[in-house]
């Protein structure tokens, strides 16, 4: 029998258990040591340090489950036809999706979809659809000009072994220089990129670009009613495998460009309404039991990873409750240390591995394989869709472009045709939450699904990382609304998923608590300094026992997180930048994330998908590889940080000249130390407001800082002035919260940058 796949358990496991239960009783110790002493300071401080200090332990205590049963996977595609044919491979529809033509260039969608094209896949059962939610006819030029490069691009890269399929990518390696068929086939590539970007930048097809009455027809369906919020279906079968050839005389994959119907009297669902949509368009054309979604800038870096996926799907060990396999995001140009912390190493190279070792990885968005059967009802109990096409079993009988296809293809994608339906709720990818993938892959494993999780050792795919920390916390504060969504269901983790899957409902509810991660990040950046301003401890001193406790649970949860990192490949640079933007998130994106949720809660305004920009501005990128901090535009979101920043830089120095005059030394060491660790964090935020022009408009920074100035003065002169610690503090607080609260009116007040709703 030849081996497909092998599961083996990370030696680690045993001394992870140890270690958690010794710091559990440090927690207990810790918690016991608030309540004891909760008399002897100022109630305000007692209070919001033991909030502080619960929140990490219930957060640190969540993340234990990743680390009860980690596993790894291996796979052996070389086996795979030892045990079964081409002929008997499964078919696979591939979903890319795309929404703003100038947020996510549309030559960079090509070249995702160009890089799944070319999979090491029979032609006759892969079919590549392209979502676009932004109903750019830009974007169809775009893959009307991809179509006719495909019948070059194919052979190439059949006849080179070419593994990085996506032509940029390709052409970036400098592969021109090998031979004059490279430097052909790199020609037409710049050619066809040179006609996208000149009808992106003007906005229209002009006719010298229209070379058949076909497409002069599907342009002319971009009338003077087109918008992207209002806007009919739009289908286009631009490669038919049954009848368009390569140059070589290969048949071609299917290649079929969809923009949904929108309405702006009907919810979009944003991605997950996108994703509905090209489930029941494929099930009328091919209906693949497998399926692939893919963002628009994760291309394929080895042809071979459906080879990859079909080592489980066809595995009788693993196949009956398989929902999906989930590959690990990569990132192509990534700065030397990754100075946003934007290879999410802890959460693919760490936490999913955990995942694994329960009931499967979760869904991630992109990279990743579905079992279409897993989309409809749990393993014992198929729902049927209304009608019998839509059905995972049906078999498609006609050419994709018959009449009959194309018109049930319209039908299905029309905005109102989820209405009194089940898709959303309990068939297809859910809505109900702005992170639709994770919501999805735990729904489909409350339904008794499992998933796999699948990371060789070439990455399966590349995407594009962030290279402003805006862009990176506007990601994460729409991740922070979603979790919270999520949190607070019905189906939240806490409740419904701990009763139907045990300890992976607490690792769902690990990421649906994330923003609360702002309650300790702001509590910890502003009291202790605070008190320190004022000389008053609040902390142990040096030669109490309760001091070697808190050095304890610093150094051993930094020590093990440290560990799990360079174990899976990172590196000290890395890791101190992931730890630096957790702290940077607290009282910027978790915050103001978790702001935004309550007021849309309460009903004071809507829920929006902010599309993240793709676009790579020149400067930008090269302040990027220098590994300087840009922010990109200017954000309310930024003002905390300053404003935490400032008050520790103060805080450490006027706690240092206090020290050195003679003040309680022993009980201000640990405000010492965490007034100095926020110190070297904030380094490029100190950088950004005096030593650089070029961070981001200053105006920000100047009003934040003289707002923070001032404050600071006027609670040290109060603290002179007035003996009662008790007012002195909650005034500080009040005042600090003013800051956090004008900040957040600003954010929603105002547009960030040119973020898009979709």
């Amino acid at each position: 029998m030849w081996p497909l796949n092998t599961t083996e358990p990370l030696r680690r496991t045993a001394l992870n258990r140890v270690f958690a239960a010794v710091y559990t009783c440090a927690i207990f110790g810790l918690l016991y040591h608030h309540v004891q002493i909760i008399h002897s300071r100022t109630p305000l401080v007692s209070l919001s340090l033991l909030l502080s200090d619960t929140v990490l332990a219930f957060m640190w205590a969540t993340m234990q489950v990743f680390r009860m049963r980690p596993i790894r996977r291996k796979e052996f595609p070389e086996n795979l036809l030892k045990v079964m044919k081409p002929s008997e491979f499964p078919a696979l529809d591939v979903f890319v999706c795309t929404a703003d033509p100038y947020k996510e260039p549309p030559i960079n969608v090509v070249n995702t979809a160009l890089s799944v094209v070319a999979f090491d896949y029979p032609t006759d059962k892969l079919s590549v659809y392209v979502s676009d939610d932004g109903g750019s006819a830009a974007t169809l030029f775009a893959f009307v000009e991809a179509a006719k490069f495909a019948r070059h691009w194919l052979p190439f890269c059949r006849k080179n072994n070419v593994l990085e399929t996506n032509p940029d990518a390709y052409f970036s390696l400098n592969h021109a220089a090998c031979c004059p068929e490279t430097q052909q086939i790199e020609m037409m590539y710049r050619n066809m990129k040179v006609r996208v970007a000149d009808v992106v930048n003007t906005g229209k097809v002009s006719d010298e670009y229209i070379t058949s009455d076909q497409e002069r027809e599907a342009f002319n369906k971009w009338t003077d009613n087109f918008s992207r919020y209002d806007h009919p279906t739009v289908i286009q079968v631009l490669i038919d495998n049954g009848k368009d050839e390569d140059t070589t005389g290969h048949f071609l994959p299917n290649l079929i460009y969809v923009s949904r119907e929108k309405s702006k009297s009907c919810p979009s669902h944003f991605k997950a309404g996108a994703l509905n949509a090209m489930l029941r368009v494929s099930a009328t054309m091919t209906n693949a039991p497998i399926v692939l979604t893919l963002d628009c800038d994760t291309s394929s870096n080895d042809p071979q990873t459906p080879l990859r996926v079909l080592c489980y799907v066809s595995n009788p060990v693993t196949r009956s409750n398989l929902s999906f396999v989930q590959f690990p995001q990569r990132f192509r140009g990534l700065s030397s240390n990754d100075i946003y912390a934007a290879e999410f190493r802890r959460l693919f190279f760490v936490n999913l591995l955990g995942f694994d070792g329960l009931k499967g990885a979760t869904y991630v968005g992109t990279g990743t394989f579905f079992c279409r059967r897993a989309l409809f009802g749990s393993p014992s109990n198929l729902i049927s869709p209304e009608i019998p096409e839509l059905h995972p079993n049906y078999a498609v009988d006609k050419p994709i472009q018959s009449p009959s296809i194309l018109s049930l293809a319209h039908h299905v994608a029309s905005c109102n045709y989820e209405n009194r339906t089940n898709w959303g709720s309990k068939m297809g990818f859910r809505y109900g939450s702005l992170t639709e993938d994770y919501y999805t892959g735990y729904r489909l494993h409350c339904e008794g699904w499992r998933s796999i999780y699948c990371m060789p050792d070439r990455p399966a795919f590349y995407g594009d990382a962030p290279i402003t920390l805006f862009d990176f916390i506007n990601q994460y504060k729409r991740w922070a609304i979603g979790g919270l969504q999520m949190a607070f269901a019905r189906y939240s983790p806490f409740t419904v998923g701990t009763k139907t899957i045990g300890l992976m409902g607490l690792a769902y509810g690990h990421y649906a608590i994330w923003p609360i991660w702002c309650i300790p990040t702001l509590v910890y950046a502003l009291i202790p300094q605070l008190a320190l301003l004022k000389g008053v401890s609040i902390f142990p001193k040096v030669s109490e026992p309760w001091f070697l406790l808190y050095v304890f649970m610093f150094l051993g949860a930094y020590g093990q997180d440290f560990i799990e990192f360079v174990l899976e490949g990172g590196t000290f640079g890395k890791w101190w930048n992931d730890q630096r933007m957790w702290m940077i998130m607290g009282p910027s994106c978790f915050l103001f994330g978790s702001f935004e949720y309550l007021l849309k809660s309460l009903g004071i305004s809507a829920f929006g998908f902010n599309v993240t920009s793709k676009v790579l501005d020149n400067d930008q990128s090269k302040r990027y590889e220098l590994e300087m901090f840009d922010f990109g535009v200017p954000s309310p979101m930024f003002v905390p940080l300053a404003m935490a920043a400032i008050i520790n830089l103060f805080s450490f120095f006027l706690g240092l000249l206090k020290m050195v005059g003679g003040s309680d030394k022993e009980g201000l060491v640990l405000q010492m130390l965490i007034a100095g660790f926020i110190m070297v964090n904030c380094w490029p935020i100190y950088e950004a407001m005096v030593l650089r022009s070029d961070a981001c408009p200053s105006y920000y920074y100047c009003s934040n800082s003289c707002l923070d100035s001032l404050y600071i003065s006027f609670s040290h002169f109060l603290s002179n002035d007035i003996k009662a610690t008790l007012n002195s503090s909650h005034f500080q607080i009040f005042m600090t919260t003013v800051c956090i609260l004008i900040s957040f009116f600003l954010v929603t007040t105002e547009r960030e940058g040119d973020s898009t709703l979709i």
